[in-house]
């Protein structure tokens, strides 16, 4: 593989990545499936999660706990570490942080990484297995933030 192709498939892989949380937070679901192998893999096991063999299963779990349609989702991913392993694979790991509405009220936000191998597939990177670790999550409720503004304001009087 010449260097001008290695280039050309780690911005491909990244644009896949990028797809991949904007038709999340989007609950694009059709669109989502496209950008993984069906003998998709996730392993959230890490992060108090399972591991899902199949993407069709895997989209049903992630709908059915994200997919309300004013359930706001906002994933964000990072500096990724991009090594193409052959001409049809490669392998990254993407810093990530996530933000998840439970309820109004109720928010996670988490940091994490993405460890994911991927593969081209009729000329096109797909997701072929995907382990989320998170190294930090906060439950944020913005009542919580308003009690303890008004609580110091009243303690600086």
């Amino acid at each position: 593989m010449n260097d001008i192709q290695a280039l050309h498939d780690i911005e491909a892989i990244k644009q896949l990545k990028a797809r991949y949380c904007r038709f999340l937070d989007a609950k694009d679901w059709t669109a989502w499936r496209d950008i993984f192998t069906d003998d998709f893999v996730s392993d959230t096991t890490g992060a108090g999660g399972q591991l899902i063999t199949g993407a069709d299963d895997f989209i049903a779990l992630v709908k059915k706990f994200l997919g309300k349609p004013k359930q706001v989702t906002v994933h964000q991913v990072h500096a990724p570490e991009i090594e193409l392993t052959s001409v049809t694979t490669a392998k990254g790991i993407w810093a990530l942080e996530d933000f998840v509405r439970f309820a109004l009220g109720l928010n996670l936000r988490g940091y994490g990484h993405y460890e994911e191998t991927y593969e081209k597939v009729d000329g096109q990177w797909r997701i072929k297995y995907s382990k989320l670790t998170r190294l930090r999550e906060d439950l944020v409720t913005p009542f919580f933030s308003f009690y303890v503004s008004n609580l110091l304001r009243k303690v600086r009087k």
